[in-house]
Parts: structure tokens; C-alpha cells; sequence
């Protein structure tokens, strides 16, 4: 999927930033999903302990197989959603506008755009130790458009991204009120 599908840029317009939640945001949920893909085995072997003729049978071992097959298809599907959800959670920061594409689930997307000239104002927050320790958090933007705030979660350093946003407003009103 390419971003001009998504945005389709005016001629004068380009990119200035891409922003996506801080990837240290991701790693509880592999943690979460390497835990799952290990439960069945432990299964296993806890099944081969405590009923070992069980294993050996000729209906239990194949529908344990069949079990476990979908088991592991449907926890891939759970993190496979989850990281399309992460990865294409996008905010597009140009020299005229910024757009929010908020990707919900694997079939659903919600895009919202401002110009930049309406951002009225901007606030970034950091809060907990590893927010702190990683440097991320969120943002959060009022406007004058039909979008009233704006918020981006999770962002990598929200305190310079914040600056650099309220300067490109800055700099797009000045343009705007020539």
C-alpha cells in the first residue's frame, strides 16, 4: 500500500515526517504471544506425565494435533492483527497539513486530516518509568477544524515532535495569512 494512495499529495506538498507508536509499545505483546506458542508444548508434556496411554491412542492423538494446529493458527492470526493494527497506525506530518490514518482492525481505517494552519494548540506528555526510559509518549492536539483533537499515542520523542509540530503550524499560518 503506498502513502499516495492514502493521502494523495497536492503538487507543492511533501512529507515532512512520518510518525508510528514507539516499537518498545510492541514488545509485551510478543512477549504475550511467545508465551502462547509455548503453552501447548507444556500441554504435552503434561498430558505425556499424567495420562501417557492418552498420546498413544488412535482418535486422541490426531484430534490433539488437529487442536493444536488450530490453537497455534489462531494465536498467529491474534498477533498478525495486532501488528498490522500497530504497524500501519500512521500519522503524516507535510508542510500544509497532518493526517491521521488509524488502522482498527485488519479490514477497518479511519482518516482524518488538518491543516496545519488550524492547530491551535499542542500538548506532550510522558508518564510512567518506561515512557520515561524510552522516551515516548503521547501527543495531543487541539484544533479549529471539523476534527477538534487530535491524539497520537505512544509516540518516540513527543517533546522535540511536539516543537516540530507547533513550528510547522507556525510557519503554514504565516503562509496562510499572506
Amino acid at each position: 500500500m503506498a502513502l499516495s494512495s492514502l493521502i494523495h499529495q497536492k503538487p507543492y506538498e511533501h512529507i515532512n515526517q512520518q510518525i508510528r507508536r514507539h516499537y518498545i509499545t510492541f514488545v509485551p505483546y510478543l512477549f504475550i504471544f511467545l508465551l502462547l506458542l509455548l503453552m501447548p508444548a507444556g500441554l504435552y508434556f503434561l498430558f505425556a506425565n499424567i495420562f501417557p496411554t492418552l498420546l498413544e491412542s488412535a482418535v486422541a492423538l490426531p484430534l490433539l494435533m488437529l487442536s493444536a494446529s488450530v490453537y497455534y493458527l489462531s494465536v498467529t492470526l491474534f498477533i498478525y492483527s495486532y501488528f498490522v493494527t500497530f504497524y500501519l497506525d500512521l500519522v503524516i506530518i507535510t508542510n500544509d497539513r497532518m493526517v491521521d490514518i488509524e488502522q482498527s482492525s485488519l479490514f477497518a481505517r479511519t482518516i482524518a486530516e488538518v491543516d496545519l494552519y488550524q492547530i491551535q494548540d499542542a500538548t506532550s506528555e510522558v508518564k510512567g518509568f518506561l515512557p520515561s526510559l524510552f522516551n515516548y509518549g503521547n501527543i495531543i492536539i487541539q484544533t479549529a477544524g471539523t476534527v477538534p483533537r487530535f491524539a497520537i499515542p505512544n509516540a518516540p520523542n513527543p517533546h522535540q515532535l511536539r516543537q516540530r509540530i507547533l513550528d510547522l503550524a507556525a510557519e503554514d499560518k504565516k503562509f496562510h495569512s499572506k
